[in-house]
């Protein structure tokens, strides 16, 4: 989906198809917004420069947005820039937005509405006022971004990675006893980015350090639950409002939880 001239949101490239079908398009710089380490090699086999500024599914801070304009801006120099998380329709699609704004090519408002477009979920309120309240930015507060941006952002260590897992899955229990509303005691919850957020950080477990000096079935593990996650958070985008079909699917994640735990740290 291009939010201006030259300037594109999308999914993640997918081997070598992904990166050729890119190069074809005349892209020099991809900037990923996802969690998971970019396949920097494959990118830069073909010209290409890899940008790793990773935000989260209720959106993202000043200091962030700075970046990710400056990463574009500068990027632009060079040719088309691409940017992406996993999917391409949430987290990419509002920081496409909220850049494009930023940098003047577009209104705020149609900077949300091409939002829309993309396939971003109502539910991710975070990401649309990034975009909805994005102002011009002076050429020189660009400037002073420092543009030393990492091709990749390692990820913190994997026992920090489940302790914020745990925390999500905290999150969705208080969700669940809520009938799968916004806790009265927990207003910033939003349950579908909660669930986005288990997926991901499985996702991005599994593809680890940690998990690969583990035995296949850890990785498949992790993997397969990131995929029940994935289909918890689809249900809540979709608007699902059968409790007990949204407790199943999160008991299917959970269980699987206890399943890991119980052969690989108990």
């Amino acid at each position: 989906m291009a939010y201006h001239d030259g300037f594109i949101s999308g999914g993640a490239p997918e081997a070598e198809t992904g990166f050729d079908t890119l190069v074809g398009m005349g892209v020099r710089t991809i900037i990923s917004v996802d969690g998971a380490e970019p396949d920097v090699e494959g990118a830069a086999a073909r010209g290409i420069r890899y940008v790793h500024l990773p935000i989260g599914y209720n959106g993202f801070d000043e200091a962030r947005k700075l970046q990710l304009v400056r990463a574009t801006r500068d990027g632009m120099r060079a040719g088309p820039v691409y940017i992406h998380c996993h999917h391409g329709k949430h987290r990419s699609a509002g920081a496409a937005a909220t850049v494009a704004a930023s940098l003047g090519w577009t209104t705020p408002a149609a900077a949300v509405e091409r939002m829309r477009v993309s396939g971003t979920a109502p539910n991710y309120a975070g990401l649309y006022a990034c975009a909805g309240a994005a102002t011009v930015i002076d050429a020189c507060v660009i400037d002073a971004v420092p543009a030393n941006f990492p091709a990749v952002a390692r990820p913190e260590t994997f026992v920090t990675s489940m302790l914020e897992l745990d925390q999500a899955i905290e999150h969705l229990k208080a969700i669940e006893s809520a009938g799968w509303g916004v806790p009265s005691r927990h207003p910033d919850l939003v349950p579908a980015a909660e669930a986005g957020r288990v997926a991901d950080l499985l996702r991005v477990l599994a593809s680890g350090n940690h998990a690969q000096n583990k035995p296949a079935d850890f990785t498949a593990m992790l993997g397969a639950n990131s995929d029940r996650a994935q289909s918890l958070e689809d249900l809540l985008i979709a608007g699902e409002r059968d409790a007990a079909r949204l407790s199943a699917q999160f008991n299917l994640v959970a269980a699987s939880c206890r399943d890991c735990h119980a052969k690989y740290r108990d």
